[in-house]
């Protein structure tokens, strides 16, 4: 099921790439399309691979809800990898066990980084981030900061 935003944001690329109004995507417009907006050659086989991937009705087009299904499966991959990597990013500065970055976890790592702060400068960095004001940084908090 592709979200609502996802589905909006979506719907005028769909318009933008259907250059003959068909309602329908074919691999030649994908083609023309994917090179005007990425620069990129791609190939008719590489193109023929991609309808098919979500050609649903085995018409070797992409209706409106196929492509949407494309490209918000994509969306959908790259921002749980996001996530990972700053689950992994959080895991480095967190207080193990505890779930959150505290200003003396904030402080070693820093400083096994090289940069040498002191505690009420970890705590000033914190308060920034801090959204609930329990002197800790969550991980909701930190997704909120490395977006900032």
């Amino acid at each position: 099921m592709v979200h609502a935003a996802t589905s909006s944001r979506f719907s005028s690329v769909f318009a933008s790439f259907d250059k003959d109004a068909d309602g329908k995507i074919s691999a030649a417009e994908l083609r023309l399309c994917m090179k005007a907006a990425l620069g990129e050659d791609v190939s008719a086989e590489e193109a023929d691979a991609l309808v098919a991937s979500a050609d649903t009705n085995g018409d070797r087009l992409l209706d409106e809800e196929e492509f949407l299904r494309l490209v918000g499966t994509q969306t959908e991959e790259d921002e749980l990898e996001r996530c990972r990597g700053l689950r992994e990013a959080f895991g480095m500065y967190e207080v193990k066990g505890e779930g959150c970055i505290t200003p003396a976890s904030l402080m070693l790592m820093l400083s096994k980084l090289g940069s040498h702060q002191g505690i009420e400068e970890c705590r000033a960095m914190i308060q920034r981030f801090d959204l609930n004001g329990d002197g800790v940084v969550c991980f909701d908090e930190f997704k909120v900061m490395m977006e900032a």
